[in-house]
């Protein structure tokens, strides 16, 4: 393995010795992973729909005797994924029970099908494509905390569950050392088996206002044919894509959901990443 023999601080300085350059990347990863704090979620958690029954916290919280000599992760995760087969959006997340994400993928080149062949009145289709900057780091465990209390998880599950995503710590290493352990203020841990459940909670937080949007009548979304229901978004692990009506006022409105969700979430909009397809001149 190469070793790294030099690196520029955040004003353009070139720094040699180890321990700046461990300096370096530390500070980086714990401003990362500092809590930036949520914002008012009173709207979007009103939104959010309570699908946890009293027979699935039960299952959730039984004993863990029986699985003492297996992965303890893994265990929750099974859990949790048959809780999340019914709370989640079946017609617009990533999570469909009994279907695979990559249904969505099929479901998304239809819509854009559907949008390139439909004959267009005044007002044109778009499609955005909207990419998660760094995605599991930045997500504020108190935004977490309050989902799952609302989804209706009890209350020592969700305990548990905070504890194994707040009681982790990071080490950088540099050229093979390892430095000054940290401990981080938001995060999901990439690799773990609970994370992508985790942050599929965290992302019905964007559906609930994109669905409170819908019905409020102020976003419309696209049909993939003529009898299907309006979909105004999909889920994709760290992408999501919008659909919705080409104007400006259409634009202000997913700006504004977006906006909102980053200061709930503490998620990141990658706007440099983002693509935009139209179906016709907007409006």
């Amino acid at each position: 393995m190469n070793r790294i023999r030099g690196m520029e601080d955040n004003k353009g300085i070139l720094k040699i010795e180890e321990e700046d350059m461990e300096n370096i990347i530390r500070d980086y990863f714990v401003k990362l992973f500092e809590s930036k704090g949520v914002g008012n979620t009173n709207y979007l958690i009103s939104g959010v729909n309570r699908n946890i029954t009293e027979n699935m916290n039960q299952l959730l919280v039984a004993n863990y005797k029986e699985f003492f000599n297996k992965i303890i992760s893994k265990t929750i995760a099974n859990k949790f994924q048959k809780a999340l087969d019914y709370c989640i959006d079946p017609a617009q997340s990533a999570i469909v029970p009994g279907r695979l994400i990559t249904d969505n993928v099929l479901l998304a080149y239809e819509i854009l099908h559907s949008m390139r062949n439909k004959r267009m009145g005044k007002k044109g289709l778009m499609a955005l494509k909207i990419d998660m900057s760094k995605t599991y780091d930045r997500v504020e465990w108190d935004f977490l905390k309050q989902m799952m209390a609302r989804m209706g998880f009890d209350e020592s599950w969700i305990q548990l569950i905070m504890k194994c995503i707040s009681t982790v710590s990071y080490s950088a290493v540099l050229n093979g050392t390892p430095w000054k352990v940290f401990t981080p203020g938001r995060d999901l841990c990439q690799g773990d088996p609970l994370s992508p459940f985790l942050f599929l909670i965290c992302s019905e937080g964007l559906s609930t206002l994109l669905r409170l949007a819908s019905e409020e009548g102020i976003l419309r979304g696209v049909k993939s044919s003529r009898r299907s229901p309006q979909i105004t978004h999909l889920l994709f692990a760290d992408d999501c894509v919008l659909f919705g009506e080409a104007t400006k006022k259409g634009t202000k409105i997913f700006e504004k959901i977006l906006k909102e969700y980053e200061v709930c979430s503490g998620q990141c909009i990658n706007y440099r990443k983002s693509t935009v397809f139209f179906s016709s001149n907007t409006t």
